[in-house]
């Protein structure tokens, strides 16, 4: 199974890219994962939110495929624990899942539509976190959930 990772919004900062990339790298031996970045709007040019939210709606949906399967990550989705993650991953590997999308919404959020095409919402936390910070957490998930799968001993619990 692949899993992508999209996140909206701006590049990472110079110093957020060699920590993301740490657990990315990390994932490899297990599965492959991919870290896009995507970018709705011209630099320098700001958008009002719903026209924000408009224009990333239609890149999502533009590059969404049917063999996709979209976990969109937002404050009000479900709290999994970690062994929660990695069980949702082996099941999708059981079900012969091609491709695992995990999206990270705009500053804004995401719009109905995307929402409605998600097949599940998954929260990180009931705190708000930036963009980049969530791409890290996430990456470190990913690779915490194959650790769990392959009896590392990276996860203690």
């Amino acid at each position: 199974m692949q899993i992508e990772i999209w996140s909206l919004g701006k590049a990472n900062e110079s110093f957020m890219d060699p920590a993301i990339q740490h657990y990315l790298k990390k994932v490899q031996p297990y599965n492959s994962v991919e870290l896009l970045v995507l970018s709705a709007g011209k630099k320098g040019v700001v958008l009002p939110p719903d026209a924000q939210m408009k224009a990333e709606e239609e890149l999502i949906l533009n590059r969404l495929q049917a063999h996709h399967y979209l976990i969109l990550m937002d404050e009000k989705g479900k709290m999994l624990s970690s062994p929660d993650w990695a069980n949702q991953v082996q099941e999708l590997m059981n079900r012969s899942t091609k491709t695992l999308v995990l999206l990270i919404g705009g500053a804004f959020g995401v719009t109905l539509e995307i929402k409605a095409r998600a097949q599940q919402v998954w929260s990180l936390s009931k705190l708000v976190f930036p963009h980049q910070l969530v791409r890290l957490m996430v990456a470190e998930q990913v690779y915490r959930a194959f650790s769990i799968l392959n009896n590392s001993a990276y996860h203690h619990a």
